[in-house]
């Protein structure tokens, strides 16, 4: 009997056995039919967001908005334009530890998913969940790339989608250290920093590469909430954020125990202050900003990384703002202008350059550009008073005439049918003086004497003599030409002393010299532009006159420079401008002070010589302190004659006062043949 059991038994296992297939196969059908749905589901879902998906390929073209940066002549930074305050830097600039940093705390799973870690997803969720809110996100640094550049920054289900099905894309597309580029150079850190090099000038005034770890995990901890953990403004919060990227480290072995300690206790110097020398140049800055978005377009200057090199010597320019604004201030003591409704409207400007190249070294356009940014250096046109003679008496010059010329200061009368009365010059202090050489008529600054030299001269002469020496403004075509009546820029006066002291030779005036773009090509590439339009000699005898004027005449206060040099006062009528031009052998600089609005006079006796002139002295002092000391080179073809300066004949034994006077190697002949003018003549025949 017992075979029977035994087959019996096999039997019941047999079908047992069948039965549990059954089960499992029904079961798994059971399972499967849901299975199956949700993949149908998923590649539903897959199927339809994959629909109109960005391409990915802009990611290997990339040219994000970048900074413009423009730089003194000496590469110190001045200006910065941007949309974005972005700097590329290539990865291989970046320090492992940065990067290290940052996955730690963004994306610790980086180098192990494949554009999304469902790991880091559900670890962010239980921490979130513990910690009673969001302390750590569930993206994967792939996944925010395709956010930052693929996708809109909404907050939706149906953008999360998108954003794992291109991070995937990503992923197959791009390795890992480009994907890293992408990151470390697009990611916002705060305060208007894109990007890590940004960032680490921004926050600590440093290089990406010469960050410390515990700067580096400051940055790293920036992502999450720029403005809430800002150092800036939430210091305690930036070093808790700091400590928790350090500790991720530690956990992810990328630091020792000694590594963390050690940067959780070093101390951080916060680049707190703005970069001043930015400020320190404002009018100068904003004239090349227009000149780069006029040319190149606003999207090259504030997008595309433009490198603006300029002629701006920033130590000459800090000199010019201190002295300008001292000035100024003296002014208003004097005059006590403060609480007074003309201290709003009182201003001044200064220019200067090196009359061989043409490079402006310094330029001030007025007393505050947080306030007015109208540059009273280049765009205001103001009557230029008696700084505009020296161009009348270098015509003359060209015209025969000497610097022993005999002419007669005496009363002069003109019709003026617009007036309906004579016009009748005269001299700034009420006297005549009688016969005077044309070098002392220039260093008194005498009127009537340049009026009669603009009538001998004639007036298209004039104007067209003015025109070669770079005054472009249209100018007055009457006598009143001589004293100045004419408007002109700050600039333009400058430019024409600049062809004195450059012995003839006029230059362009030149603010860039050179735009590079970001990838290293060279746009534009400014050299001096030089052409002779008066002669050496010309040139030589006005730069000696105007040394008299320093000497003996209205720029006496010019002396305080303590070296050679030339120049000369201009003041308007009523005391409304005032002005001084002057020049060394290196470089020439223009002053100008006056009200913005109306005639509103600075005041009584502020001329040339008491407004503009120590301004021109106190920043010419600062400019030249390190340079050697100069005197103007005497070009061939000048020869030096001993002249009684009362009859301007050559010197004999009864001369009172003799000075050694510069001629024109031709015109040395005819000195016997000047003689003493009648009262009715303006010159010596």
């Amino acid at each position: 009997m017992q075979p029977n059991k035994n087959k019996s038994g096999t039997k019941r296992i047999k079908f047992q056995r069948k039965r549990n297939i059954k089960r499992i196969k029904f079961i798994s059908i059971i399972l499967l039919i849901p299975l199956i749905a949700l993949m149908l589901s998923v590649g539903g879902v897959y199927y339809y967001f994959r629909q109109n998906l960005p391409d990915i390929s802009s990611l290997k073209n990339y040219h994000p908005n970048i900074t413009s940066k423009f730089y003194s002549d000496e590469g110190d930074l001045i200006g910065e334009f941007y949309i974005e305050k972005r700097i590329i830097v290539p990865i291989t600039r970046i320090p492992r530890m940065v990067i290290d940093a940052f996955i730690s705390a963004e994306d610790s799973d980086f180098y192990k998913h494949k554009g999304i870690s469902p790991v880091s997803i559900i670890r962010a969720f239980l921490k979130n969940i513990r910690a009673g809110r969001i302390v750590q996100g569930g993206s994967t640094i792939t996944q925010q790339v395709t956010k930052y550049f693929l996708l809109s920054p909404e907050k939706s289900f149906s953008r999360k989608i998108k954003e794992a099905i291109l991070a995937y894309r990503v992923e197959n597309e791009l390795s890992k250290e480009n994907i890293l580029f992408l990151y470390l150079n697009q990611i916002y850190l705060g305060h208007g920093a894109y990007g890590v090099e940004s960032a680490a000038q921004n926050y600590f005034g440093k290089h990406v590469e010469d960050l410390n770890l515990a700067e580096a995990a400051m940055l790293a901890g920036l992502p999450r909430a720029p403005s809430k953990y800002s150092p800036f403004v939430n210091f305690k919060g930036a070093k808790e954020r700091q400590a928790y990227v350090l500790k991720r480290m530690l956990k992810e072995d990328y630091i020792t125990t000694k590594h963390f300690n050690h940067a959780l206790s070093t101390p951080l110097t916060l680049n707190t202050e703005e970069n001043k020398q930015i400020l320190k140049a404002p009018y100068f800055t904003e004239h090349i900003r227009r000149y780069i978005e006029g040319k190149y377009g606003s999207d090259a200057l504030y997008k595309e990384g433009l490198l603006v090199y300029t002629s701006l010597n920033l130590e000459m320019q800090n000199a010019a703002q201190v002295s300008l604004e001292s000035g100024l201030m003296d002014l208003e003591r004097r005059h006590k202008y403060q609480g007074h409704r003309q201290s709003s409207g009182l201003q001044g400007a200064l220019m200067c350059m090196d009359p061989d190249t043409g490079y402006v070294r310094a330029m001030v356009g007025g007393k505050d550009f947080k306030k007015s940014e109208f540059n009273r250096a280049i765009q205001a046109k103001r009557q230029g008073g008696s700084a505009f003679k020296p161009i009348i008496y270098a015509a003359a010059l060209d015209k025969g005439y000497t610097p022993a010329t005999i002419l007669v200061d005496s009363p002069i009368s003109y019709d003026d049918p617009t007036r309906g009365e004579p016009w009748q010059p005269k001299n700034f202090d009420g006297e005549f003086r009688g016969p005077i050489t044309f070098r002392e008529a220039l260093a008194k600054s005498i009127n009537v004497v340049t009026v009669k030299i603009l009538e001998d001269l004639g007036i298209d002469y004039v104007a067209r003599y003015a025109s070669i020496l770079g005054i472009t403004s249209p100018l007055n075509m009457d006598l009143t030409m001589a004293l100045g009546s004419s408007s002109v820029s700050l600039l333009e006066l400058t430019r024409a002393y600049a062809v004195f002291a450059a012995q003839g030779r006029i230059v362009e005036p030149i603010f860039v010299t050179k735009v590079v773009d970001q990838n290293g090509m060279v746009l534009e590439e400014n050299k001096p532009q030089v052409e002779e339009v008066i002669s050496p000699q010309t040139a030589y005898i006005m730069t000696n006159l105007l040394k008299g004027v320093v000497q003996n005449g209205t720029g006496s206060r010019a002396q305080a420079l303590g070296r050679p040099c030339a120049g000369k006062t201009g003041t308007t009528n009523n005391y409304v401008d005032a002005w001084f031009i002057g020049y060394t052998p290196e470089i020439v600089t223009g002053v100008w002070v006056g009200f913005d609005e109306g005639n509103q006079p600075l005041g009584e006796n502020e001329t040339g010589s008491q407004a503009a002139l120590p301004i021109w002295v106190q920043f010419m002092k600062e400019a030249l302190k390190h340079k050697e000391v100069l005197d103007f080179p005497v070009p061939e073809g000048i020869v030096f004659v001993n002249i009684d300066s009362k009859t301007g004949l050559p010197a004999t034994p009864n001369s009172t006062r003799i000075i050694p006077e510069s001629f024109k190697e031709d015109l040395n002949e005819d000195l016997d043949e000047e003689t003493v003018p009648t009262e009715d003549s303006g010159k010596s025949p």
